[in-house]
Formats: structure tokens, sequence, C-alpha cells
């Protein structure tokens, strides 16, 4: 059944409420977790709320994320998809867009995008569609069928956003999509809340909470346990620097690594992570809502992955004036400039981004310039601020014909 305080659940016969005077916006989604598409979509509702109605429509599951939007009191909707092309979702996307009076289906990611399409019929252009990639699957290939398809399933009224220039290119080449058509509104992030900890304060209380000695360097990674992310590559590298780090005379103590994050890759990662005999230099922490506090934490921030969009996690070590080791991969080199702001390495090059650890960890006056140029390039291009800025403005330009 339908409900508005928690999720709503599927009902061929009640209608959802009526809605208010402001154009309503709903947000399509594979599932509500915490990852950057969801965590970016539900700040948008939450800072525009006042000009918009926002609804969330999940094609697999609520989530976590879902529950604390409902608690808020959004609109939250488990569209239940069953596997394989699921026609009957673009049906209910279509009975929620008549209960709704829905202006705008801003659909998050390619499969969301298929289904909010559908939902319209052929050749309709109501309600209209803003189709956002935030990333790409890897290994991302030209397929003719999606080329051929979104000829239909786009149509000339329809607004398509690429979270980075790598992802626009990605659209072009491979779903076939004119470039001028595709404006890139680069993610962003509170630098509010991720700010660099000018006196140490954050530093000290936050690994005095995770029991973490306050000179031992520390290593940290926050991502789903998912293969794309590729965590055997992280631990591996992180085996090298301690290896590393061992032989070398300026390394007082050994490094720590901390990954936070959950999923089903997680428990073939703390089983390697004993095999390499390095359980007791890495913390499995799950799933986190203090990522700020863990930052602050961190003398060096990595990521593994085999692709990536432009990573909200990269911009939230930014934030914090973290420097960055990762891979060189989709839009991380729009974010990190390597040797500037951090280290880039080959996409499973568990060599040389074990290298580029214990090079910064070694080298306390490279962390401290790469962590000021990453926050100062996290301020001029990838604001909170300017992402909603410019979304709102689509928005209302969309909403208003």
């Amino acid at each position: 059944m339908w409900f508005t305080a928690r999720r709503w659940k599927l009902s061929h016969h009640t209608e959802l409420p009526v809605s208010t005077q402001r154009p309503v916006i709903a947000h399509v989604l594979h599932r509500l977790y915490l990852a950057g598409a969801e965590v970016l979509a539900a700040a948008l509702a939450r800072q525009l709320r006042d000009q918009f109605e926002f609804i969330f429509l999940c094609l697999d599951e609520t989530g976590p994320l879902g529950e604390q939007l409902a608690d808020e009191g959004f609109t939250v909707v488990d569209l239940e998809r069953k596997p394989g092309v699921d026609l009957a979702v673009a049906k209910r996307i279509k009975q929620i867009n008549r209960d709704k009076q829905v202006a705008l289906l801003h659909a998050h990611q390619y499969t969301p995008f298929f289904y909010a399409s559908m939902s319209r019929g052929v050749f309709k252009r109501r309600p209209r569609l803003m189709f956002t990639e935030h990333g790409r699957h890897y290994p991302d290939i030209r397929k003719t069928k999606h080329v051929l398809a979104n000829k239909l399933l786009l149509r000339s009224s329809d607004t398509v956003t690429a979270v980075g220039k790598f992802v626009k290119q990605a659209l072009v080449n491979n779903e076939g999509i004119k470039a001028s058509r595709i404006e890139v509104i680069y993610n962003g992030i509170d630098t509010e809340k991720f700010s660099v900890d000018v006196d140490g304060s954050r530093r000290s209380t936050a690994r005095a909470s995770l029991g973490i000695d306050p000179q031992r360097p520390v290593v940290l990674q926050v991502a789903r346990f998912h293969p794309v992310k590729d965590h055997e590559t992280a631990v591996r590298a992180f085996h090298v620097a301690v290896q590393a780090m061992a032989d070398s005379p300026d390394a007082a103590q050994p490094p720590l690594l901390l990954l936070a994050g959950d999923g089903d890759k997680k428990k073939a990662m703390e089983t390697l992570v004993t095999s390499l005999g390095i359980a007791d230099h890495v913390q499995f922490l799950g799933v986190r809502d203090d990522v700020p506090d863990l930052m602050a934490a961190a003398d060096l921030f990595i990521l593994s992955s085999l692709s990536e969009g432009i990573s909200v996690t990269l911009l939230e070590a930014m934030g914090a004036g973290v420097p960055i080791a990762t891979t060189d991969v989709g839009g991380n080199s729009e974010v990190v400039d390597d040797g500037e702001s951090g280290l880039l390495s080959p996409r499973g090059d568990r060599e040389s981004l074990g290298k580029n650890i214990a090079t910064l960890l070694l080298d306390a006056d490279m962390r401290q310039r790469m962590g000021t140029v990453g926050h100062e390039r996290l301020l001029a291009t990838f604001t909170e601020q300017a992402m909603h800025a410019r979304y709102a403005e689509l928005y209302h330009q969309i909403t208003s014909h």
C-alpha cells in the first residue's frame, strides 16, 4: 500500500496525495543508499524543497537513505523492479506521474532513465525528463541497441547532464548522444561540512574515538565493497607500502589503513588482509555517518576504483585538505591534478599505488602542500552551492514551460 511517512509500497488502487502548488520533481534512482548519486539527489531535494516538491522513485529498494528522507517528510516509493526488463515499472511510474502531477522526471544513471522515459509512452514529451549520468560501468562499451533505443527514449525537449567531462564523452561515444545536448555540471560538496582542521582539534578527537595513536600514519578509503571499487588493489597496494616503510628510517610507526563501507566483497577483503599478515594494520569500519571526522583523522585518502565519474569521496578529501593517491580512471584526473594535489597510478597497479602511498606518508611537507592545493581547487570548481544553483536554474526553466 502507499504511505507517506515511510516508504510507499505499490498499489494499483490507491492514489497519492494531491500535489501542492510547487512543481513536482521525481528523482528516479536504483536505490537510496549512501553512494554519490544518491547523496547528491537527496541534498538537492533538501536544499530546494521550498521551491519544488520532491519525490523519490527507487527501482530496486529504498535503503537507509530512503528511510531518512521519508522521516523528513519526502515521499519515497519502492517500485519493486523484477529481474530483467520489467515494463510494469514503467506503468507504475506512469501512475505516479498522473497521481502526483509530476512536472519533471530527474533520472540518475542509465537504467532509471530508461524506465522514466518508457513511462511516458511512445513519442510523448510529458512529463519533461532530465537524464544525469554520474558514472559508467567497467568495462564501458558501445552497444548498438542502446544507441538505437536512445533515439526513441530521448526527446528533443529533454535535458542531459553529466557530472564530468569524461562522463560526457562516454555518453557521446557509447550512447550516441550528441555532445551539444550534454551539459557538464560538476559534482560538489558542502564546504562547511568538509573543512580543513586548522588547529588539529578535530583530528585529535577523531583519533581518540577510534583508538588511534596521534602520531601513527593513517590511510583512509571510503567506498562500498563492490568489484568496481577494486578493494583488492587497495589492500595489496597498502601491503606494498607497509613493506616499503618498514625498510625506511623515516617511518617512526607502521601505517594504519581504515576501510569504511560495506558490501559483498568485504568478507573477501578481510580474508585477504589476514593472508597478507597485515591484520594489525587494517581496520574495517563498516558504514559510517561520520566521514568528516574520518577525513580529519587521516593523513592520506586513497581510492582504487576501476572506473569513476566525479568521485564525491575524492571531493570530500579535498574539502578536508587531505592529499590523495588514486587510480587514473574516469574523471579522477579532472579532480586530482597529478603531482599537485595528489598522485595518480594506473588502474589495478598495486605496485604503483603502493609506492605513491609510501611516498606521501613519508613526506609531511608534500602532504601539506598537496592538501592545500586540493582544497583550493575544490573551492574553485566543486562546491555544492554552485552545483545546486545550476540545477535549480534548470529546474525552473524546465518546469515553467
